[in-house]
């Protein structure tokens, strides 16, 4: 089985697992500067509920399991929860998106517990603009994060940016060229329209600009790509990706996926309210049949597009950091 088809005829076979709302960075399209409420530790899913929420989807079809955070790293003992999960029959795809603050740390022991890949959030090369991005991050963690996930065999490394012009839009081909000296994946991802952020750059104008340096040339998608849409420079190991929610149409027909936040809601769309809460059921010993119940509603309401009209969100009452992103 190579997923769960939605209303729509999608193949939905990815779900990402947001283990945490915290965070140690303060990223301008994330949060605010103070951050937001955090949810008690007795409201977020314990490893063995998780655990068992990733058995049920699996048994379904899911088949690729992101854990995302906040920072998923900043919770304790995330290891233990990577190998609980890499031992579940049906999981092709065991990966992780971090901001790479904490890498160099753990990124032997998560490959040894059973992490296939990782992506690393990083909008600049430059250390004084890192830390306006962040407000609180050190560019030199994540560049000795990103070299130590080399080192522990995670190839390629991803890595996602998110483009604001006027604040990082100079450095696109600083990125592009990651692909060619190091071979990572480089994905840049359209500004979601926050108020007082910054202006988002389109995908289209992106790939105009990487021209400069050679020809973009299609490429097959990549594994757990989802949405984006990938190319790669002439002599290129690695592969230049975009995902552009504001300028293409046709970017929810390639969805893939479903959320779980860390108090245990399954979310069908990241910009929708829709919420189907399994950890209630769980924490009253719900059966294995009942979480899978539970997950069909959740895909079967998935919607046809997400919710970006007119260039403006429509307000979600949870912050990205709450969701999962």
């Amino acid at each position: 089985m190579t997923g769960i088809l939605d209303s729509f005829g999608r193949s939905i076979n990815y779900l990402r697992v947001s283990v945490t709302d915290r965070c140690n960075l303060r990223c301008l399209y994330c949060m605010p500067p103070e951050g937001v409420p955090q949810m008690p530790h007795s409201e977020i899913l314990s490893y063995e509920e998780v655990q068992t929420v990733v058995r049920a989807a699996t048994e379904l079809g899911i088949n690729r399991i992101r854990l995302t955070g906040g920072e998923p790293l900043v919770r304790a003992e995330l290891p233990k929860l990577i190998k609980m999960l890499s031992q579940i029959e049906g999981i092709q795809e065991l990966s992780l998106t971090t901001n790479g603050t904490f890498l160099q740390k753990y990124a032997l022991e998560l490959k040894q517990a059973g992490l296939s890949r990782v992506n690393v959030s990083l909008d600049t090369f430059k250390a004084d603009k890192f830390q306006y991005i962040t407000r609180l991050g050190k560019l030199k963690d994540v560049l000795e994060g990103i070299a130590a996930a080399n080192e522990a065999g995670f190839h390629p490394v991803k890595i996602n940016t998110v483009v604001m012009r006027g604040i990082n839009d100079d450095e696109i081909l600083d990125f592009a060229r990651m692909t060619y000296e190091e071979g990572c994946h480089v994905r840049f991802i359209e500004l979601m329209p926050f108020k007082g952020v910054a202006e988002f750059v389109s995908s289209a104008e992106l790939r105009q600009h990487i021209s400069l340096l050679g020809k973009l040339e299609p490429c097959a998608s990549i594994t757990g790509n989802g949405p984006a849409i990938y190319y790669r420079l002439s002599g290129a190991k690695g592969t230049i990706g975009f995902i552009s929610p504001l300028s293409e149409l046709s970017f929810c027909s390639r969805c893939n996926r479903m959320r779980l936040t860390p108090d245990g809601k399954l979310r069908p769309c990241l910009l929708g309210e829709d919420e189907i809460d399994v950890k209630t059921p769980l924490r009253n010993n719900a059966s294995t049949e009942e979480l899978k119940r539970l997950i069909l509603k959740a895909v079967s309401s998935k919607p046809e597009h997400h919710h970006l009209e007119g260039g403006n969100v429509r307000l979600v009452k949870r912050k990205m950091s709450q969701i999962g992103g």
